[in-house]
């Protein structure tokens, strides 16, 4: 089974899947959001081109665990999620995982430009590998 981590921002949302064995999770890129209907369609060929069963949506909380000020836009988004796809939908804590993307491409040097563009489609593969990290963990126990 595959499943699909997304990380949803204003502007972009971050796109990830997972390998069919659900051990790792590769950032595929960056839907530049355009509207409702056009940021589904675009999420439909992936969903589509992956076999996707399951979806993983960064939840932005706060560092104290409640509800940050981005996840009632998060829950809209959900709600759409829910309503086209005939899938499993969970909101993952995506706490840091911006700041830990942008950190990790000063790091390498990205220029500012190139990171922009790379941020979201990496912060979903953080995301989307927390999630199989937790779940391969809670299945060893």
């Amino acid at each position: 089974m595959r499943i699909l981590g997304l990380d949803f921002g204003d502007r972009r949302i971050g796109v990830a899947v997972s390998d069919e064995l659900e051990i790792t999770a590769q950032a595929i890129g960056v839907i530049e959001r355009r509207g409702r209907r056009r940021d589904l369609e675009e999420l439909e060929k992936i969903i589509d081109k992956y076999n996707v069963e399951k979806i993983i949506v960064g939840y932005p909380l706060r560092l104290d665990g409640t509800a940050g000020i981005q996840c009632s836009k998060v829950d809209r988004f959900i709600e759409d999620l829910v309503s086209v796809f005939p899938l499993p939908v969970i909101r993952w804590d995506e706490s840091l995982t911006t700041f830990e993307a942008e950190e990790l491409l000063k790091e390498a040097k990205v220029g500012l430009k190139k990171r922009k563009k790379l941020v979201d489609k990496i912060a979903a593969g953080m995301i989307l590998q927390s999630y199989l990290d937790f779940q391969r963990k809670k299945d060893m126990s």
